[in-house]
């Protein structure tokens, strides 16, 4: 198997699966899920052969494949990936099949459609995290909409609809001011490179170059698109309703990837393209980060439904990424980069478990809940680990990345204030509050036989198989997070250098 070609198989893997799907008659709902877990597999396989061929001391792209898509406009079909890519990649690759395999009792209707949808999703994210033209990129960006709104609005909660045409507003106009730039961008590089370019890798010697004013516009559409996926306060009001109302496997991807997304934009895009727009919007971006791990943690304080909280703890642990993302330091990038790795485990382990009280019980109110640890102990203990990591105990992943993002803040020269690490740190202490209440409420306490409770049993061996995968990379990485901080070691000192020489020697001009 050629190294150039590795990461197109990775993406014809489940776009060929889910159009094989197609062909399957109804009625086959096993042969269905088997399928579609074997295909997610297939893909999680190949991306652990793209990790030990990869070079982690290599900050550039390895495994590029290129060729000409749109002669015309000189729009190419440019993949390939680094350290960043590859372990949302990875990610990505591991909850898929994790999330078709937790789904196999809760989703009975429309199985065929449900599994095509999950396995085009899984081509959109991955397309997005290893696109290398910006028109090649907005492609995924947007095709991921789709199978995601579909999703929520055909297997979702009661208030489905709703919900599903939020997340495609917000996020479509988000997406058109970035298309905008993007055209601005290309159009703007033909003067220095004497051609229409979409092409990253030209782009990053051309937007360092731009005006300060014009690079301040084109930042601030990028920014924007990211800001609303991630989700940065305020523009977080999608989130919540999203989550609550996506089944189960939606909620885990959503965290676990879709919110990456745009994390991994503001990294690969908004810093290196536009390096002086990007010191100068630092501070600001800084305080909404911190706002939003504030509020998030505050409002999931006051949830009485399960899901809801974890959903508002989500814009509070992606606070934190925004703030390691922007104060720019070696380790506050790679505490940034891991969290974003961690809250897809943990967050994703909490979505998991949740959904799975919730289809025996068919309530997620904290309230309906009490002293299950003496019916459900499995279940306990894992909810337990999940809300521990979420919190960020010493020993398991959590603590690593919001370690890393305080110390690397505290020395920020662009944010040049302890203040937004002392704010910050003070969302460690609320995540404890609200993460341990609802544990306390929900699994101690007096038990109570109701009618809503008769049906919860433990967890079965379907559910375990789902689960310890999740928990034995909570804990690795909580342990020895070398094994992953070493593929994004290169690639952030490489971001970090590339924003403070562009900016540097531009102000010295």
């Amino acid at each position: 198997m050629e190294n150039n070609l590795l990461i197109t198989y990775l993406l014809f893997i489940p776009l060929a699966g889910a159009l094989l799907l197609l062909l399957f008659p109804k009625g086959k709902e096993s042969s269905i899920r088997v399928f579609g877990l074997i295909v997610s597999l297939a893909a999680f396989v190949l991306s652990l052969i793209v990790y030990f061929k990869f070079d982690p001391a290599n900050a550039g792209f390895q495994f590029t494949q290129k060729f000409i898509w749109v002669e015309k406009l000189n729009v190419s079909y440019f993949v390939g990936i680094d350290g960043l890519s590859l372990v949302l990649v990875l990610l990505t690759t591991f909850l898929t099949p994790l999330t078709l395999l937790s789904s196999w009792k809760g989703i009975q209707k429309n199985v065929k459609e449900f599994t095509f949808f999950m396995l085009m999703l899984e081509v959109g994210m991955l397309g997005v995290f290893v696109s290398l033209d910006l028109f090649l990129f907005y492609i995924f960006w947007e095709a991921m909409l789709i199978p995601m709104y579909f999703i929520i609005g055909i297997w979702g909660g009661p208030k489905r609809i709703y919900a599903s045409v939020k997340f495609f507003i917000y996020t479509m106009f988000g997406s058109l001011l970035m298309l905008v730039a993007i055209i601005w961008l290309a159009v703007y590089a033909s003067g220095p490179l004497g051609v229409f370019s979409t092409n990253l890798l030209d782009l990053y010697q051309v937007g360092p170059t731009i005006a300060k004013q014009i690079q301040f516009w084109m930042f601030a559409a990028f920014a924007f698109s990211f800001a609303i996926k991630v989700p940065l306060f305020p523009l977080h009001t999608w989130l919540p309703d999203a989550h609550v109302e996506a089944p189960t496997a939606g909620s885990v991807i959503l965290a676990g990837v879709l919110l990456k997304m745009g994390t991994y934009g503001l990294i690969r895009f908004c810093l290196p393209l536009f390096p002086q727009a990007a010191i100068a919007f630092a501070p600001y971006i800084s305080v909404l980060a911190v706002i939003g791990i504030i509020y998030g943690a505050l409002v999931a304080m006051v949830q009485k439904d399960m899901k809801k909280l974890v959903s508002y703890s989500s814009v509070s642990h992606l606070g934190f990424v925004v703030l390691g993302i922007f104060a720019m330091t070696q380790q506050s990038m790679q505490g940034a980069i891991i969290q974003m790795v961690n809250h897809g485990l943990s967050t994703g382990a909490l979505f998991l478990l949740v959904g799975i009280v919730y289809e025996r019980t068919h309530s997620r109110e904290i309230a309906d809940y009490g002293g299950i640890a003496k019916v459900v102990p499995l279940f306990s203990v894992a909810f337990m680990v999940a809300s521990l990591s979420s919190i960020g105990l010493p020993g398991l992943n959590g603590f690593i990345g919001e370690f890393l993002i305080l110390i690397g803040s505290f020395k920020s020269g662009v944010l040049n204030s302890w203040w937004f690490t002392a704010f910050a740190a003070s969302g460690v202490i609320f995540a404890a509050v609200y993460m341990l209440w609802m544990y306390q409420r929900v699994v101690f306490g007096e038990y109570h036989a109701t009618p809503k409770l008769e049906h919860l049993t433990d967890l079965n061996a379907r559910e375990m198989i789902v689960l310890i995968p999740i928990f034995i990379f909570i804990v690795w990485i909580g342990i020895y997070p070398g094994t992953f901080l070493k593929l994004t070691d290169a690639v952030s000192a490489s971001i970090i250098h590339q924003v403070t020489t562009a900016s540097s020697s531009i102000l010295l001009k």
